[in-house]
């Protein structure tokens, strides 16, 4: 197994029609120009040429993509390891873990078709259910997964009396196996998602994700799958979860399900963007179980290799960081769609003075890659994202969740398609009334998780705060993830609403988007039945538009420098 990535390597020159030939230093001028001719030349397999003896199987997988098309790897990278994989005698496999759909131009404007309709063109065979596929409401859904001609598999996507909306595996066979792909989607996705999506016109839920009882009802919905797939014949159950590997998404990590089942041979994982090649976890009975993640947008393709050795069958998960070239088939059939809305995409709209992040600009991870912050700590594009919020509704406080600032965007002219990748999910501007306590509520239930980020975290305008990290968040919430109490010492301090110290008991207008507002987005559920000022007036990338061309004259200054905003969040480290 480790001959295969040399393999795809003299692959690759074949498939992308540069093979290599020596020429001596005494060939003549026309020789040389002669072999030079042939070697641009596109190497076909001849007709006649032996098939390539059955290897085995490879599945492709990939996770939180996030409509990153054709970032780093890109889907016609994906084509590529494709085609060599299945020039190199395996039977290729295709599937996903969840959040494909989601997260820039491509996703926003189609709300998820022009992905699917690229999966479907590649042959994807099955995906999870990550809690970005329900970004754009439960009715487009089901819209897209009718749309995809491969499954969308969810073992513990119920209703409300307990049963499947979807099949809970699905089983392929290949190369002699038959391998059932079971799903899991996150039950974190009633508060990363809208909670409203799962519920009734009375906010009922009448949709779940088996949560509860501290993981036992999970485990035991995806142990039924897993013996299911396994009396349906399937020799080998490879789990594709959208579950992540966070600690504070405990007790429904891709370990903790693990550890607390049998009959998993592997578990392909999504959700935290996390970066594993091929962790062992052992299971309930002891036996290891492959753990492996690709992070996000295609940064990673995975490969999941099943061959028949002389011990029985052999697993194997690579990590591939670089594509072998770029499918022309398939860069062709990404570019037709992007020509679709290019035009619109393009435009530009506004201009910045300023570099307005959600990274750190001055500090890296160990692999030297930018550290997101808009989850955790104020930020310039948080600042100018919260300031929209307030100037177009006239609010005296405004509210926007870091987890929906999505992408930073550098200093120069400012394009549609930049907007709409900082605030891809189509949000629109709500206003509410709301008590001081209320508003206290919701910063604590923001900063509960830090230092770890966390998509709730507040990015404000019109107020200002402290954060004392000495203090143990206290906060309570239900098994839905929802915010119930605040129990005890609170981390947020010194809470300003302009000049004067907030007061719990007074009524404030607050402006954000319909998400945090009226749906409970990531637990902030305080504010759900209050008074409703303004409904749903603006959409979320033209509340940004808007701000930066008429009341900032079309472009953002040096109010914005600072990247780590205008000092509105202290932390206090005690």
């Amino acid at each position: 197994m480790k001959k295969i990535l040399a393999l795809l390597l003299a692959l690759m020159l074949v498939l992308a029609g540069c093979a290599p030939a020596e020429t001596g230093d005494n060939s003549s001028e026309s020789e040389q120009s002669q072999q030079e001719e042939q070697n641009n030349e596109t190497v076909e397999p001849e007709e006649t040429e032996e098939p390539v003896e059955p290897k085995g199987v490879v599945v492709l997988y990939a996770n939180d993509v996030h409509c990153g098309v054709d970032d780093k790897i890109g889907y016609a990278g994906v084509a590529a390891y494709k085609k060599a994989y299945e020039k190199a005698g395996y039977e290729v496999l295709l599937v996903d873990c969840g959040d494909a759909v989601q997260g820039a131009t491509i996703g926003t404007l189609s709300q998820g078709g022009y992905i699917v309709e690229i999966m479907n063109e590649l042959g994807y065979v099955a995906s999870t259910v990550g809690n970005h596929e329900f970004d754009y409401g439960m009715d487009r859904f089901f819209e897209l997964t009718d749309l995809a001609d491969y499954d969308y598999v969810s073992a513990n996507f119920v209703d409300k009396d307990g049963n499947r909306v979807l099949d809970a595996y699905t089983v392929v066979e290949a190369a002699g196996h038959k391998i059932a792909f079971v799903g899991v989607s996150t039950p974190e996705t009633f508060t990363s998602s809208s909670p409203a999506y799962f519920q009734d016109e009375n906010g009922n839920f009448i949709y779940g994700f088996c949560e509860g009882n501290d993981g036992a009802d999970f485990y035991a919905a995806v142990q039924t799958a897993v013996d299911d797939a396994r009396n349906d014949g399937a020799d080998l159950v490879v789990v594709l979860s959208h579950l992540g590997t966070n600690a504070e998404s405990a007790p429904y990590t891709s370990s903790d399900l693990i550890v607390n089942t049998n009959g998993i041979d592997v578990v392909l994982d999504g959700h935290s963007h996390s970066v594993w090649e091929g962790e062992r976890v052992k299971n309930k009975d002891g036996e290891e179980v492959i753990l492996s993640s690709t992070g996000t947008k295609l940064a990673n393709l995975g490969s999941l290799t099943i061959v028949d050795g002389e011990e029985g069958v052999e697993l194997e998960t690579k990590l591939h960081d670089e594509a072998l070239f770029q499918d022309e088939e398939m860069e062709a059939f990404v570019a037709g769609i992007k020509a679709q809305y290019a035009e619109l995409a393009q435009t530009v709209v506004a201009r910045s003075d300023v570099d307005l992040t959600i990274v750190d600009p001055t500090a890296t991870d160990a692999d030297g890659k930018p550290i997101r912050i808009i989850r955790s700590q104020e930020t310039n594009l948080g600042d100018l994202c919260a300031d929209a919020y307030r100037a177009m509704s006239g609010a005296d406080i405004a509210f926007v969740n870091g987890g929906g600032i999505r992408t930073s965007i550098p200093a120069g002219d400012i394009t549609y398609e930049q907007i709409i990748s900082v605030h891809p999910f189509g949000n629109a501007l709500c206003v509410v009334e709301a008590t001081g306590q209320e508003i206290l509520d919701a910063l604590e239930m923001g900063v509960r998780n830090l230092p770890s980020e966390n998509g709730g975290f507040l990015q404000v305008s019109g107020i200002s705060f402290e954060i004392d990290m000495s203090v143990e968040s206290t906060v309570e919430t239900n098994d839905k993830g929802l915010f119930v109490k605040v129990s005890g010492a609170r981390r947020v301090k010194n809470v300003m609403v302009g000049d004067a110290p907030i007061d719990p008991a007074a009524t404030y207008t607050l402006a954000s988007h319909n998400y945090m507002l009226k749906e409970g987005g990531d637990g902030i559920n305080m504010f759900a039945d209050n008074v409703l000022l303004q409904d749903s007036v603006l959409i979320d990338n033209q509340v940004l538009i808007k701000y930066i061309t008429e009341h900032l004259n079309g472009v953002v200054g040096e109010e914005y420098s600072e990247p780590y905003g205008q000092g509105r969040i202290t932390i206090v480290n005690g």
